[in-house]
């Protein structure tokens, strides 16, 4: 059996030869230096370079995303456990204050002469007299 295939220069025959177990093999015809189309077998499938892909990507997400995101969230876990009477802070919502008291899950924190509010330990993010990491 013959395939005529056709291209912009013109229109080749090539044969294929017929399986009897129902397997396709995938024919790539291309231009030879004479001009005459050449058949060459693609792999089924995409191989082992297909999960070398994905491997090499879950590695670079691990690498650039998940571990310092890791070391940066045990970093603040570490900072919100130390933090004792007196430290000053800074909350999630940029309010500044000392800490007066300390319990279980919040904190009260002093922002002016006698005014104080009870903030939760986890909206807690940074020292002021610390520098200020960049992401």
């Amino acid at each position: 059996m013959n395939l005529l295939f056709i291209d912009g220069e013109g229109a080749v025959e090539a044969p294929v030869q017929a399986q009897t177990n129902n397997q396709v093999e995938i024919i790539e015809v291309e231009a030879g230096k004479d001009g005459v189309k050449t058949e060459q077998p693609q792999p089924a499938g995409g191989g082992w370079g297909f999960w070398i892909m994905i491997l090499l990507m879950i590695g670079v997400m691990y690498l650039f995303m998940w571990r310092p995101e890791s070391k940066r969230r045990k970093a603040m876990a570490k900072f919100r456990e130390g933090l004792k009477k007196g430290d000053k802070i800074i909350t999630a919502g940029g309010i500044y204050g000392v800490v007066k008291e300390i319990k279980d899950n919040s904190i009260l924190v002093e922002v002016d002469s006698n005014v104080t509010l009870r903030v939760d330990k986890n909206m807690v993010v940074g020292d002021p007299s610390q520098p200020q990491q960049t992401k």
